[in-house]
């Protein structure tokens, strides 16, 4: 007996994209699934479009390259390939179950049963496909658990995070972004129970996940759910100040993941990006925000040593974490963005060239002579620089 859907919405804008519907055409035994489906149903923008299919994914290459567009092979081990289209790409899943699963990863095995396919998901509201006509399948109560702000596992919660403990983050990322209300009891049991799990998470996928839970527009039920369960001091460790980033996301601070990590995390710096194994751009952001803000009532010499240390943002992030950021910040935004940022000019060829030999005395007579320029609000021009480095070097 051939399912029936369970409501049909209204045609949602992205599916009027002749890039998507060039790909539909190709694979007409496809649905649309996942976070699609779920913002549609929610009001919410579409990001990503993904499609799943019956066909087994060589079949699904050959139904695209009949039509011209190109398949890449961007998963074949779990039954995935990306379709291009318009110079964008759609990724293109066979339909799977679960054969077996280490906490991370699964082996699967195709399946041409929807349903099957939609109970190995996570959450009730990310188990729902949908026709290109807007008839929406929903085989767990996806659509009413949405509406609800209700985060609720396909299935029996431990189990789905036993499956994969990467689960316990994207509740809470989830729970941030649509949850509100009383969040389900049998899940917070699994969620608790599954902390030691998170142990075997790679620490780049925690922090993916914490970027995108700090990055909701209101991050902090989520959070304190985190810290309640012993979620959070399980992935960051250390003192934690829940209350510095309520103050911050009261006071309509900027909706930036690694501000409020450092409005969570007291101190944050070195040792926390490389236990996230941020990027080399993200370590040096959360290091330059842990310096003394800028006062309203500081002069361009202050303002220029601050910016010689750090751009721009770093000190407009230093105020939003110390409270003094606000309506009346923007005339010193305002000076911050008109200074131009000064940059020591001598390097060590500088002192090279005076007769200094290479080695520890060449950086100690650069940073000396950098704390003189600094002194003098950072006028000083490279001349003056150099002949205050030769007065310095000995004989």
């Amino acid at each position: 007996m051939t399912p029936q859907p369970a409501l049909r919405i209204a045609l949602p804008a992205f599916l009027s994209d002749p890039a998507l519907q060039a790909v539909l055409a190709a694979l007409p035994d496809a649905r649309l699934v996942g976070g699609c489906v779920r913002d549609a149903i929610a009001g919410c923008v579409v990001a990503d479009v993904d499609l799943a299919t019956p066909s087994l994914p060589n079949a699904v290459t050959r139904a695209l390259q009949d039509v011209g567009l190109r398949a890449v092979p961007t998963g074949l081990d779990h039954g995935t390939v990306t379709a291009v289209s318009g110079g964008r790409g759609f990724e293109v899943t066979t339909l799977r179950r679960d054969e077996a699963t280490d906490g991370r990863h699964a082996q699967v095995a195709w399946t041409s049963d929807w349903q099957e396919d939609a109970a190995r998901r996570d959450f009730t509201m990310n188990a729902m496909s949908m026709l290109p006509d807007g008839a929406v399948f929903d085989y767990f109560d996806g659509a009413a658990d949405l509406r609800a702000g209700r985060v609720r596992f396909v299935g029996d919660p431990a189990a789905r995070i036993a499956e994969d403990y990467l689960r316990i983050l994207r509740f809470f990322r989830f729970h941030a972004r649509y949850g509100h209300g009383d969040p389900d009891p049998l899940a917070l049991d699994a969620l608790r129970d599954g902390v030691p799990g998170l142990s075997r998470l790679s620490p780049e996928r925690v922090w993916s996940e914490l970027k995108r839970i700090l990055a909701t527009p209101d991050p902090r039920g989520a959070v304190q759910l985190m810290a309640g369960l012993g979620v959070l001091p399980a992935v960051l460790p250390g003192r934690l100040d829940l209350e510095r980033l309520d103050r911050l996301v009261q006071a309509d601070g900027p909706a930036d993941p690694l501000l409020r990590l450092a409005a969570l995390v007291p101190g944050a710096g070195l040792d926390l990006a490389a236990r996230l194994r941020m990027s080399v751009a993200e370590r040096d952001r959360l290091v330059a925000l842990a310096g003394p803000p800028p006062k309203r009532d500081m002069d361009d010499d202050a303002l220029r040593r601050l910016l010689a240390d750090a751009p721009p943002g770093a000190l407009t992030g230093r105020a939003w974490l110390a409270g003094d950021a606000g309506p009346e910040w923007a005339a010193l935004q305002a000076r911050l963005v008109t200074l131009s940022r000064p940059v020591f000019p001598l390097e060590g060829r500088d002192a090279l060239a005076l007769g200094v030999p290479p080695g520890p005395a060449v950086g100690e007579l650069l940073r000396e002579v950098r704390a003189w320029w600094m002194d003098g609000g950072c006028r000083a021009s490279a001349a003056a620089c150099r002949a205050e480095l030769a007065r310095r070097v000995p004989g």
